[in-house]
């Protein structure tokens, strides 16, 4: 432990259970002197064991829907009151898409579904900035850190309407981090995790061959949950205070990969036994 966060204060959004990102930052967080309040909607605290992660960090939880804005500024406001001040760091680690949950493709999306995807995943971190821009409620030079993915850049089989959502993510970060830079020196960044097993990842078509592709791909292989976790650790800290409107991988060197040998070596196995064309989609 190097007590990067000791005194800091914080929001951390979406631990649903231990599988998941924000559970992991969360103990981190902790272990490095953090204090924070945990949020997710009634539906998840109720499906979750978010509470049990609030008691072994010595918090508590707030629900609160991160596309409401009135119950974002009700969180806000309840964790300055309960902390008796402004925060100094926010984990945003909000997605869902009904289109990948009911196995909609790409080219035959609902648009009802679409649009909450969109409100969900990135929309609803336009609202948090904005609700916490008006509200004052984060010190300056503090830290807000959202998770996004390599499909904003790339297209990946069966990631879907997501990567819209990563892409306009990312967008949010970097006009956001302009503005809430030049005023009040806030930082505002987007990382890209490698492909990881969490509940809602093990949702997407595919995710096992996904894995096992990136961790062929990548030099340093993939980056685990928990690496994750220490990696936001020092986006919170003050040892990155000129780092804003930045995607940033964390995946193992997968993002600037094109062909590696053991991915090569798999593909001419592979063409001993083609998948039909009938059946490639």
């Amino acid at each position: 432990m190097y007590n990067l966060l000791k005194g800091k204060k914080g929001i951390i959004f979406g631990a649903l259970n231990d599988k998941s990102l924000a559970w992991k930052v969360a103990e981190r967080a902790y272990e490095e002197g953090a204090e924070f309040i945990l949020t997710n909607t009634p539906v998840s605290m109720r499906l979750g064991e978010i509470d049990a992660l609030a008691k072994a960090c010595n918090t508590k939880v707030i629900a609160a829907d991160a596309t409401n804005v009135e119950d974002l500024e009700n969180l806000l406001k309840q964790t300055m009151e309960h902390f008796g001040g402004k925060i100094d760091f926010i984990l945003h680690s909000v997605a869902m898409s009904m289109n990948v949950r009911k196995n909609r493709t790409y080219d035959d999306v609902d648009y009802g579904f679409f649009m909450k995807t969109l409100d969900i995943s990135a929309i609803s971190f336009h609202k948090l900035l904005q609700s916490c821009k008006k509200i004052d409620a984060i010190n300056d030079w503090g830290s807000i850190v959202a998770l996004s993915y390599v499909a904003a850049q790339r297209t990946l089989y069966g990631y879907n309407d997501m990567a819209d959502a990563k892409s306009m993510l990312e967008s949010i970060a970097r006009s956001f981090g302009y503005i809430y830079g030049r005023e009040k020196k806030i930082r505002v960044n987007t990382v890209s995790q490698s492909p990881t097993l969490t509940t809602a990842g093990s949702g997407v078509k595919g995710v096992e061959g996904l894995m096992d592709f990136t961790e062929r791909m990548s030099p340093l292989g993939n980056a685990t949950a928990d690496e994750f976790a220490d990696y936001c650790i020092t986006l919170f800290s003050d040892l990155t205070r000129k780092v804003t409107m930045q995607n940033l991988f964390h995946d193992g060197g997968f993002s600037s990969m094109g062909m590696s040998l053991n991915a090569m070596s798999m593909y001419n196995k592979s063409l001993e036994n083609p998948i039909p064309d009938d059946i490639l989609r």
